[in-house]
Parts: C-alpha cells; sequence; structure tokens
C-alpha cells in the first residue's frame, strides 16, 4: 500500500521590504563595530540568554560575551534592519515575522551585525532578538521535501513532509537530530537539513 504523508507548507518568508534611507552614520562608528572580538566581555541581555547560548571557546562579541557567530531569532513582528549600528543610518529592509532564526556576526555596543538565510547582512537593536531557537527547513532547497520523524533515526515514522522554508522551533538537537516543532507538528528532523543550527551543535 501507498503511504501518504502530512504534507506542511512554508508561509510567506522573504519577510524583507525595502526601508527609507536616513542616513550615512559616521565612518568612526563603522571601524568601532568591526572590533568586536574581544575576551573581556559586559553581561548579555536577557533577550539573548534566555536559550540556546551555548558555551564556546572561540572568539565571543565585546557587548555580551556570548559566543559570535551564534544563532538567535527575531522577537518582533517588524524589525528595522539598518546598514549600521546607529539609529542614523539608514533602514535597509524590515523583517515582517517574529521567529526567524538570524545568525549574529559582530557586535557594537547595543547593536548586533544579523545575516538572514539568504545572506543578507544589517545591524539591528539587541532588544530586538530572543534567545529562543527556532530554525528554517531547508531553506536552499526548491522543491525537495524533507522528513518529519518520529524518533531521532531514520529507521523511525514518518510523521509529515516539510516544504523548503517551514518555520518551526527547536529546543534539542544531539549534534544530528533535532527536535522541530510548531502548530500542527511536532518530531525530529536530520540537523544538517536546518538553518539556525550549526552542524554539529549540541544544545538542549
Amino acid at each position: 500500500m501507498r503511504k501518504t504523508w502530512l504534507r506542511i507548507g512554508a508561509r510567506l518568508r522573504s519577510h524583507k521590504d525595502l526601508g527609507r534611507q536616513i542616513g550615512n552614520g559616521s565612518a568612526l562608528a563603522l571601524a568601532a563595530a568591526l572590533l568586536v572580538l574581544l575576551p573581556a566581555a559586559a553581561p548579555a541581555s536577557a533577550q539573548e540568554t534566555e536559550a540556546g547560548a551555548a558555551d564556546s571557546k572561540g572568539p565571543v562579541g565585546r557587548a555580551s560575551g556570548l559566543p559570535v557567530p551564534r544563532f538567535l531569532s527575531l522577537k518582533a513582528d517588524k524589525v528595522n534592519v539598518r546598514s549600521g549600528p546607529t539609529r542614523d543610518h539608514g533602514v535597509a529592509w524590515v523583517f515582517t515575522r517574529a521567529g526567524l532564526p538570524v545568525e549574529v556576526t559582530a557586535e557594537f555596543e547595543t547593536w548586533r551585525r544579523i545575516r538572514d538565510s539568504d545572506g543578507a547582512e544589517g545591524w539591528v537593536y539587541h532588544s530586538m532578538l530572543s534567545g529562543r531557537r527556532t530554525a528554517l527547513v531547508n531553506p536552499w532547497a526548491k522543491n525537495e521535501s524533507t522528513a518529519l520523524y518520529a524518533a531521532p533515526e531514520k529507521d523511525a515514522a514518518v510523521r509529515a513532509r516539510l516544504e523548503p522554508g517551514v518555520l518551526g522551533k527547536v529546543d534539542h538537537c544531539d549534534g544530528k537530530w533535532c527536535r522541530f516543532f510548531d502548530n500542527g507538528f511536532d518530531g525530529f528532523v536530520e540537523q544538517e537539513k536546518l538553518w539556525g543550527v550549526y552542524p554539529g551543535e549540541k544544545f538542549d
């Protein structure tokens, strides 16, 4: 008998609208923004340490003391992404969906430079970010669905097929598998099929 699975599709995930340019900022601020990987650090904001801030022996951000790079998620449905780390810099685009995973690639005081799944980078205010871990399913694939398993093994039952770009929450990864869930689905996905966690990363 032919098996059929629940197929879960992605909602709109572009989430970027061009913003109004409002200024260029200072060259000094841009230069200082690049000096982000120093061992001494101030306490991280509560938003960034709620979950998933794994210990690291690598570089840490000067402002937060947390690993750089690292994954966080967007806290609000509207997040302005600026061309530099001040409010004087222009809005390059606007994210319009809370929960999207982003990668922090640099820090400057209360600002974080982030990269999205398309590779675009810009600066956001730290309070717009959450430590809750989320991920996108295979955003680099076009027509390849991803299996959601009932257990972290390929012999387990397939609960659903996830289309590229499906957004979900992640609360456990063992380096090979992650628990991936949201309204309407809950199961395990191979870690390499998710954007929002690093290959081999482990956390609870």
